[in-house]
């Protein structure tokens, strides 16, 4: 939530919260156009071996229909469910249409434990492109699928797929005696949700490490804004901002070892480096204007930031050393929040004008832009780790949700708890 739109005092009263921890359902609102075919069979089971619990098929098939990359066949219109090989008709296959086939079995190994083998072919060629087993438990299959489907989408696409992923986010509670903030992460997918931290104050700009180890974030607990860094599996927290005024806006460097920040100790916001191993604070920009939003170029060489010192808010770039900062946008009332590609060809950004806030891609090649979202309040844009889809913040009758774009913006989704309200997302790297 950009503090241009809403003054940073009033974040305490920014929600009127439902409930947290649901599930986030996606819903594919639009899709591409001549996306590759390609048909999911249901996997065999080992023989009296009790249910998994989970359809891995179904859940691959879900991946990669919402990468919008891939056209899955609908189940029930498969023409045949092999399990091996040798059983394959790739005739019937393409006589549907489907230039790719997986099939796939789960073989019990022990008690909770499985064996999950699968194989991609080329149906004109009848080849095998890939084949592995994987081994697996109960607990853990879910997440086999979505290596699985990482498997696939590379193999195809050429580009490292980013479904065993998982997104941050901010949700929050009310009830009859007071509000409760939750940082979250789950799945990329949406499920799973597991609880970070809990506050009865908001919490905000949730940042991954490069590592996916931990998570910095802003926390209005002790009524003033600060920020931490918190270790995802041992709970362990450090405070590391927690000067006068605002302290806001944490990124991680591509090294991991500093941190950005927009900080006022000194008067109006301004960007600083921080080094988490000595400490050392150093100012970045020097200016009465406001200065946030800071985002680090993947070389590490130079931040990204939002800066009003032109008369309204636009992004800039400054060099790792300081410097004069180079102007990125020109055009609307407002363009800021950005973040950039992995790759660094791409700047996401929330581009503001005639009342409506949306999500727009900046090719920093040629400087121009264009609009993925149509919507009134999209904010907090936050890439993929692979750069092919970008998540955000919207609202959807009246509450805030999740959503995503593909980064040409093309296939749009949307993702869904069954009450309550989300906000602030960000994407992780890649965890393995």
């Amino acid at each position: 939530m950009s503090l241009y739109r809403i003054p940073l005092l009033l974040l305490l009263i920014l929600w009127l919260p439902g409930i947290a921890q649901a599930v986030l359902e996606i819903r594919i609102t639009e899709g591409r156009e001549g996306a590759m075919p390609i048909a999911i069979a249901p996997f065999g089971l080992t023989a009296g071996a009790p249910p998994p619990g989970e359809d891995l098929a179904e859940i691959i098939s879900t991946n990669l229909y919402r990468s919008g990359q891939f056209s899955p066949l609908a189940r029930n219109a498969m023409p045949q469910r092999p399990t091996q090989a040798q059983d394959i008709q790739f005739g019937v296959f393409r006589d549907r249409g489907m230039e790719y086939l997986v099939i796939g079995r789960i073989q019990q190994s022990g008690a909770e434990r499985y064996q999950v083998e699968f194989e991609l072919f080329d149906t004109l060629t009848e080849k095998s492109l890939a084949g592995y087993a994987i081994p697996s438990t109960r607990a853990e299959l879910r997440r086999t699928a979505h290596k699985i489907s990482d498997l696939i989408f590379e193999r195809i696409t050429g580009k490292r797929g980013a479904f065993d992923t998982q997104i941050a986010y901010v949700s929050a509670t009310r009830s009859t005696t007071q509000r409760q903030f939750t940082l979250q992460i789950a799945d990329a997918d949406g499920h799973n949700p597991r609880t970070i931290f809990r506050s009865t104050e908001p919490l905000m700009s949730p940042a991954w490490s490069p590592d996916g180890q931990r998570l910095a974030y802003v926390s209005f607990e002790n009524r003033r804004s600060e920020v931490y860094i918190q270790t995802i599996s041992s709970g362990t927290r450090t405070l590391v901002a927690s000067h006068p005024g605002i302290n806001g806006a944490p990124a991680w460097s591509p090294d991991g070892r500093r941190l950005a920040l927009a900080l006022s100790k000194d008067g109006e916001p301004n960007i600083y480096v921080l080094d988490l191993a000595s400490r050392q604070l150093r100012q970045l920009t020097q200016t009465r204007s406001i200065d946030t939003e800071p985002v680090w170029a993947p070389d590490g060489r130079s931040i990204i930031f939002t800066s009003d010192r032109a008369g309204n808010p636009q992004l800039y770039e400054v060099g790792i050393d300081g410097g004069q900062p180079r102007r990125l946008t020109f055009e609307g009332r407002y363009s800021g929040a950005a973040d950039i590609a992995p790759d660094g060809r791409t700047l996401a950004f929330v581009y503001g004008d005639d009342g409506r806030f949306r999500i727009a891609a900046l090719n920093r090649a040629t400087q121009a832009a264009r609009m993925l979202t149509q919507g009134r309040m999209d904010e907090s844009p936050s890439f993929a780790p692979n750069g092919s889809m970008i998540i955000y913040a919207t609202s959807e009758q009246g509450r805030g949700v999740l959503a995503a774009v593909s980064e040409d913006g093309r296939v749009h989704q949307r993702l869904l708890s069954q009450e309550g309200e989300v906000r602030e997302p960000a994407w992780s790297p890649f965890l393995r």
